[in-house]
């Protein structure tokens, strides 16, 4: 009972449904000024539903520069397991790699795939396009939210973080297992960790080293985020300009990273991307445990009226709204997805 009045409490772990209805007037209001229900969808003009869910991220990653993004393949589901190692060989992407769905969301069957064996059961899982990309093992994880209106080459940063993945740290004593049931999230969590980590549920971690439970830097998987705010100046500016001009046409949206320290990242070195969130992006620093869950709300909003802006921008310059029927379909389609994944993701260790 402790255990779930604490939950209830932590509005950061809330369904987002729930969490974001207090504020959905202004969605609608928004909605109403621009005369059309889906009014971001000119916001990103070279992403599917301008980036908002279920876009594919193979169409992302083709827009990013080369040289912030790790080496990538694009599994379509007609393709062998042999066709597959057979490009792994080509590009020289060894084990272990990360493995996610094409149209995926919210770390749904983001897996490390250690061996083959690995692969094979992936593969053979998944029923659809996949995305096979090199394990990035740089020491510091940031996301940045860049916002740039059309016609202009500066843009602002209106939020960072660093992430903190979920883990348990040993004392030397405790197996994974015990550590797992004591821990403020991944124990609600418990039959799921103990379906992906069975070969090392009996473990005993060394004292003060950290076991990684889950590599996906997502809220919904229990990773923390601490806010950079105090960070973000004109040299960070100046290199998330860089990546969006180069893009092309992403105006709104959170890039999440990996790099070899905060330095590198102010001055646009050792930098590799491994997604771009366009206008479905929430601002993950209302998530650090610091604003109250009405500030919170406010800094969604503030970030709805700059995705308003910019769609109307872009509506002008010829870009359509999607129509309500258009929206709609999508989004069906995206939600059935996501439950498909969400199946497999429970069935897969």
């Amino acid at each position: 009972m402790k255990d779930f009045f604490k939950r209830l409490l932590e509005w950061e772990r809330w369904p987002y449904d729930i969490m974001y209805a207090p504020v959905s007037v202004a969605w609608l209001y928004y909605a109403i000024k621009a005369k059309a229900l889906w009014f971001f969808t000119p916001v990103n003009p070279s992403l599917q539903f301008a980036g908002f869910e279920g876009n594919s991220k193979k169409e992302m990653y083709q827009q990013l520069p080369k040289w912030c993004l790790p080496e990538t393949l694009y599994i379509e589901n007609t393709t062998s397991l042999e066709e597959v190692k057979t490009e792994l060989k080509k590009v020289e992407l060894n084990f272990p790699i990360i493995a996610k769905p094409d149209r995926g969301m919210q770390g749904v069957l983001f897996r490390v795939i250690k061996d083959e064996t690995g692969l094979q059961q992936y593969h053979e899982a998944i029923g659809d396009t996949y995305i096979l990309q090199a394990f990035v093992q740089l020491p510091m994880e940031f996301s940045v939210f860049h916002i740039r209106y059309p016609g202009k080459t500066k843009g602002i940063i209106t939020g960072m973080v660093a992430k903190n993945f979920l883990h348990v740290t040993g004392d030397g004593k405790k197996t994974l297992k015990e550590l797992v049931s004591v821990h403020p999230l991944a124990k609600f969590q418990l039959e799921e960790m103990k379906r992906k980590h069975a070969e090392k549920w009996e473990y005993v971690p060394a004292a003060n080293e950290d076991y990684v439970l889950n590599y996906a830097g997502n809220h919904r998987v229990g990773a923390r985020f601490i806010n950079m705010h105090k960070e973000i100046d004109q040299k960070l500016c100046d290199v998330f300009d860089k990546i969006s001009n180069e893009a092309g046409q992403f105006y709104f949206g959170r890039y999440d990273l990996k790099c070899t320290s905060l330095e590198d990242l102010k001055n646009g070195k050792n930098i590799k991307i491994l997604e771009f969130n366009g206008a479905g992006a929430v601002p993950l620093h209302i998530f650090d445990g610091t604003l109250s869950y009405w500030r919170g709300l406010k800094e969604t909003v503030r970030h709805w009226k700059h995705l308003y802006k910019i769609g109307r921008i872009n509506n002008k310059r010829g870009i359509r709204y999607w129509t309500w029927k258009e929206g709609f379909a999508f989004m069906n389609n995206s939600k059935k997805n996501y439950k498909r994944l969400l199946a497999i993701d429970a069935s897969l260790p």
